[in-house]
């Protein structure tokens, strides 16, 4: 037996047997320079094979109707073997140049995705794989290359391997997958996306995985602990099924939490609220139980319009803004599916991670040489007040179908709220001219996410209608620490006293001032923290649709005092 060590990308457990995908072999792209006259011989071998990769791409797009982000994979693939930026620079540049078609695209290929590579961004530069793995599909067809086919993965196998190419996650919809276990990916990749939203247990980050496994051999995949375990003895195996076992009927019994208020076991009330990033989502919330949506990310409704419109080129392209009216019909649909429920739309939280290309953005994160601490979320949008004053009138527009409430990200100061207010002010006005009806009383807060933020929580109190600590970037903020950097990461503590003491003080002012506090970050899901935060006083928790049900079970088990003991023994633990 023998216990791998890597990084969890999706929770669970599974059992299977090694399905060992091999490395690729190089494809060999000769720079041997051609003839004039065999140029156009040689585009028209481009254009028959991008034509036969495109086929095969509207056919799997085909199949996997009906799922929406493997849809959304081979639409982007679409889109990209169609982009005219990308094919229009491939076909100049092999016009100017003296080699084959094979190495000219190959060399813009690698051009492209070394851009997005070089971003800074992590969800960009999982799109560079996107890129070198489409375009690789042409430069397999035109060299006659014909690489290992992921399609005979068969049913109950873990999949083994140095990576995936995201177009061979197909194959997760189509079989049962019990496992992933690779070399390298991202937890942003496609790969790890698909692999929570399919349930399949996965770890990435293990070193010399195709050397420390065998094709057959018995595997155990502990997604939640983050290892893999080959040729498990019979006990170890035993209690793994065990384990297995339990999860499936503790995932049965949870069920009967959908449909029930979330309580503590003396009574006392909580508000579990749903934490987003797309229309889609919100139907899923509903699902799970949601109280309401405690916040959704409308930069990923940003983003993905930027994708639209430049798949390729998203790594330097500008596009035109995330269109009212589009934003509208999104915020409407959210506001329709939640009958009613509260929901909390936080303004575009763009910046730092998140690059957004905009004709509306008069900047490029490229130029800072610490974007997370640069312009982002709300300094971003009040230096470029054509963006919220868009998303202010498309919010307000859509505030007669149900029941909403603005958030403003990454606040650190008073006037930052008040020049928001402001603004929105002026916009009600404009929407009144227009005899466009929508509600005046629509409650504006503010994320508090910094320790500026939480330091003046009780001046913010005065102009806020109502606070949302997130936890993720406060902690970050709090003791210096880039959680997605290896080197630092086991310093990333939400429990740090500091950060404690903060959220305490915060919790305070809301009280203080009569206005109500929830908590949105990954410390509103996890068992420990859940605790602490209750105990501190907060009632109103917002986190992943499908974590609500586990979140009511444990308040559920816990009084009031228990609570209050946990958090209190936190907060002197010093």
């Amino acid at each position: 037996m023998n216990v791998l060590l890597g990084l969890s990308a999706s929770n669970g457990i599974g059992i299977g047997t090694a399905f060992v995908v091999p490395e690729s072999e190089k494809r060999v792209i000769s720079s041997k320079k051609i003839k004039a006259e065999d140029k156009p011989q040689q585009l028209e071998r481009f254009d028959r094979s991008l034509a036969k990769v495109t086929g095969q791409i509207a056919s799997q797009l085909d199949a996997v109707k009906g799922d929406k982000v493997q849809s959304e994979i081979f639409e982007t693939y679409f889109l990209m073997l169609n982009d005219p930026e990308f094919l229009g620079d491939v076909r100049k540049t092999f016009e100017a140049s003296e080699y084959s078609i094979e190495y000219v695209l190959n060399q813009k290929t690698e051009e492209y995705a070394n851009k997005l590579r070089s971003s800074g961004n992590a969800y960009l530069a999982e799109r560079a794989e996107d890129i070198c793995d489409i375009f690789g599909r042409v430069l397999n067809d035109l060299l006659d290359f014909h690489p290992f086919d992921i399609e005979n993965v068969p049913d109950g196998a873990v999949i083994v391997a140095k990576s995936m190419n995201p177009s061979d996650t197909v194959i997760l919809s189509k079989r049962q997958i019990a496992g992933i276990a690779l070399t390298d990916g991202g937890v942003s990749s496609h790969v790890g996306i698909l692999a929570r939203n399919y349930g399949i247990p996965a770890v990435f980050d293990i070193e010399n995985i195709l050397a420390e496994i065998t094709h057959g051999a018995l595997l155990v995949v502990d997604g939640t602990a983050g290892e893999v375990i080959v040729q498990p003895d019979d006990a170890t195996l035993d209690d793994y099924q065990s384990k297995i076992q339990k999860a499936k009927e503790h995932a049965e019994k949870l069920k009967i939490f959908r449909d029930k208020p979330a309580k503590s076991a003396d009574g006392e009330p909580f508000q579990l609220l749903a934490n987003i990033g797309t229309v889609d989502e919100a139907r899923v919330a509903m699902e799970e139980g949601a109280d309401g949506i405690g916040l959704f990310r409308t930069e990923f409704l940003f983003m993905s319009e930027a994708n639209a419109n430049s798949a390729v080129g998203a790594a330097h392209s500008k596009i035109a803004a995330f269109s009212e009216e589009n934003q509208f019909n999104a915020y409407k649909r959210v506001l329709e599916t939640m009958r009613g429920k509260p929901v909390t739309i936080r303004t575009l939280d763009a910046g730092g991670d998140k690059i957004i290309s905009s004709l509306d953005v008069q900047h490029s994160t490229s130029e800072e040489k610490n974007p997370l601490m640069g312009l982002r979320a709300i300094r971003l949008t009040l230096a470029n007040p054509a963006l919220l004053r868009t998303q202010l009138r498309a919010l307000y527009r859509a505030s007669v179908f149900g029941n909403l409430k603005i958030m403003i990200p990454l606040v650190t100061s008073v006037e930052q709220v008040e020049e928001v207010l402001a603004i929105a002010e002026k916009v009600r006005e404009e929407l009144k001219s227009e005899n466009i009806p929508f509600k005046a009383d629509v409650p504006i807060g503010i994320m508090v996410e910094t320790a500026a933020a939480a330091m003046i929580s009780d001046c913010l109190a005065k102009v806020s209608d109502f606070f949302s600590i997130g936890t993720n970037d406060l902690t970050q903020y709090t003791i210096g620490v880039d959680r997605e950097n290896s080197l630092v990461a086991s310093l990333y503590d939400e429990f740090h006293l500091a950060v404690l003491r903060l959220l305490h003080k915060t919790i305070k002012a809301a009280d203080v001032a009569g206005i109500p506090v929830s908590v949105c970050g990954e410390m509103a899901s996890r068992a420990e923290s859940v605790m602490v935060l209750a105990g501190m006083g907060v009632r109103t928790l917002s986190m992943s649709p499908k974590l609500i049900t586990s979140v009511k079970e444990l308040l559920s088990k816990m009084s009031i005092e228990e609570l209050k003991a946990i958090s209190s023994k936190r907060l002197n633990s010093l």
